[in-house]
C-alpha cells in the first residue's frame, strides 16, 4: 500500500507563491492546474531524480522540459560551469565560446548556414518570423493548430502546451491585428496547408511548425507530411521553418531534419544547447541570416546573448552528446516506458495510444490515433489527471499535462523504467 506523501513544506511555499507572483509559479504549467492538486517545489536535481523541499524523491520524466538530455547537473557540465563563473557570468562582448557553440550547431543541423544566439525559445521563434517577413517581404504566416511556439503575440493563435493546459481561449491582450496575418491548418493536414496557399497568393512569408509536436503531446509526423510543406513552401516563395526548440539534439544530434531527411530554411533551437542555461538559437541559410543586424537591416539584439555560462553548458552537453551510441540508448530505454505503458493501458481495460522516437515520448487516455490537436483533445483529461497523481504519489514525477510530451535522459537505467512500469501498473489498475 503506498503511504500518503507528505508535501506539508510545498504546500507552504506554494501559498506564500501565490501572494508574490501571479498563480504562484513564473510559467503557467507549473501550477498543476490541469491534474488538479498542488505543485510539488523542488529543492535539488541530480542524474534522473529530482527531490522536493519534503524529502520525497521522484524519478523525473520533465527534465526541466527538455534540457536535461544528459541527466541534471552532469558533472562534466557542472565542472565545466564552475571554471566559467571565475572568468565572469556575463560579458555583453564577443567570446570565444560563442565561436566554439556556433560551429558545433552549424556543424550538427543541416539547415544552418550561420547561427545567431538568444536567450529562449520564445525569443528564437519572435526573432525568426521578423526575418522571415524581412527576407519575402510578406507579413503572412501558416502555423498548426496545436504547435507552440513561445508566447508572441503572432503564435498565440490556437496554441497548444500552456494555452491548452489551462483551457484558456487564445490571450486576452493579443490584437486581432497581429493575430489576423496567421493562418491555421491541422497538424499533418497537407490538403489545407495548399488551400491557403491557394487563397493567400504570394502573401504568405512562410510556414512554422514542431515538426514532431511536443506541445499538444507526442505527436509525430505523418509519413510525407514535412516533405509535403518542403515542396509546398518552395512552389510558393515561401519559407519553411523548423521549430526544433524541443526537438533539437534530443531527437538526434542533427534534429528532426536529420532524422526525417527533411532540410526547412531557417530552424530555432533553445532547451538542449543551454544544457540547462536559458538560452535559444536560430538559423539558416546563409543568404536569409545574412539579413540580419549588423549584417544586414533586420534588427534583433539581446544584452545577455551568447553569455559565457550559457555557451559553455552547451558546448559541454553537446560533447556529451557526440559520444558512440548515445541515442541508440535513449531510443532504447525510452522505447522500453512507452511500449510498456501502452501494454499496462490494454491489459487494465484503459483506452490509450502513444509513441516514442529516442528521448522523448507521449501517452494519450483516448484509443486513438492521435493525428493532431483535435485528436489529442478527445483525451480522457480526468483520467490523465489520476493518473498524474497516482504517479506522483509513487515517486513518479511526469508532466502535469495531458498536452505535454515526455522526456528521458542517459541517466535513466533499466532500473528507473523497471520501477516506473511498476507504478504504472499500480495506478492504472486502480483507476
Amino acid at each position: 500500500m503506498t503511504l500518503p506523501l507528505i508535501t506539508t513544506k510545498s504546500e507552504e511555499i506554494f501559498a506564500a507563491a501565490q501572494k508574490l507572483m501571479p498563480g504562484g509559479v513564473n510559467s503557467p504549467v507549473r501550477a498543476f492546474k490541469s491534474v488538479g492538486g498542488q505543485p510539488i517545489v523542488f529543492d535539488r536535481v541530480k542524474g534522473a531524480y529530482v527531490w522536493d523541499v519534503d524529502g520525497n524523491q521522484y524519478i523525473d520524466y520533465v527534465g526541466s522540459w527538455g534540457p536535461a538530455i544528459c541527466g541534471h547537473t552532469h558533472p562534466d557540465v557542472i565542472n565545466a560551469l564552475k571554471d566559467a563563473l571565475d572568468k565572469g557570468t556575463s560579458f555583453g562582448a564577443p567570446c570565444v565560446l560563442e565561436n566554439v557553440l556556433a560551429e558545433m550547431v552549424i556543424d550538427a543541423v543541416p539547415s544552418i548556414e550561420m547561427v545567431r544566439f538568444v536567450n529562449s525559445g520564445t525569443e528564437a521563434c519572435l526573432s525568426v518570423l521578423r526575418l522571415m517577413r524581412a527576407f519575402t517581404g510578406r507579413d503572412k504566416l501558416i502555423k498548426f493548430e496545436g504547435c507552440y511556439h513561445g508566447h508572441g503575440d503572432m503564435f498565440l493563435v490556437k496554441a497548444g502546451s500552456g494555452v491548452a493546459t489551462l483551457g484558456l481561449p487564445d490571450s486576452p491582450g493579443v490584437p486581432k491585428s497581429v493575430t489576423s496575418s496567421t493562418l491555421t491548418a491541422p497538424y499533418n493536414d497537407l490538403e489545407a496547408v495548399k488551400q491557403l496557399f491557394a487563397e493567400n497568393p504570394g502573401e504568405i512569408a512562410g510556414v512554422i511548425l514542431e515538426p514532431i509536436v511536443g506541445n499538444a503531446g507526442f505527436i509525430p509526423p505523418d509519413a510525407g507530411f514535412l516533405e509535403g510543406l518542403r515542396v509546398l513552401t518552395k512552389e510558393n516563395g515561401a519559407l519553411l521553418v523548423f521549430d526544433e526548440v524541443m526537438t533539437g539534439f534530443r531527437i538526434a544530434y542533427g534534429g528532426v531534419q536529420e532524422k526525417f531527411g527533411v532540410t526547412p530554411d531557417l530552424t530555432t533551437l533553445g532547451k538542449v544547447i543551454g544544457g540547462g542555461l536559458p538560452v535559444g538559437a536560430y538559423g539558416g541559410r546563409r543568404d536569409i541570416m545574412s539579413m540580419v543586424a549588423p549584417a544586414g537591416p533586420m534588427y534583433q539584439a539581446g544584452t545577455l546573448s551568447g553569455n559565457p555560462l550559457a555557451m559553455t553548458a552547451g558546448i559541454k552537453t553537446l560533447e556529451l552528446l557526440q559520444k558512440p551510441g548515445t541515442y541508440e540508448y535513449l531510443d532504447k530505454i525510452t522505447k522500453k516506458l512507452s511500449e510498456g505503458l501502452l501494454k499496462i493501458a490494454k491489459e487494465t481495460g484503459h483506452a490509450a495510444c502513444g509513441g516514442q522516437i529516442s528521448g522523448m515520448f507521449g501517452l494519450f487516455f483516448t484509443q486513438g490515433p492521435v493525428h493532431n490537436y483535435e485528436d489529442a483533445k478527445k483525451s480522457d483529461l480526468a483520467k490523465f489527471s489520476r493518473f498524474h497523481r497516482g504517479m506522483l504519489e509513487r515517486g513518479i514525477y511526469l508532466a502535469p499535462s495531458q498536452f505535454e510530451a515526455g522526456f528521458t535522459s542517459l541517466a535513466h537505467t533499466d532500473e528507473d523504467i523497471e520501477k516506473t512500469l511498476a507504478a504504472a501498473r499500480e495506478v492504472m489498475s486502480s483507476l
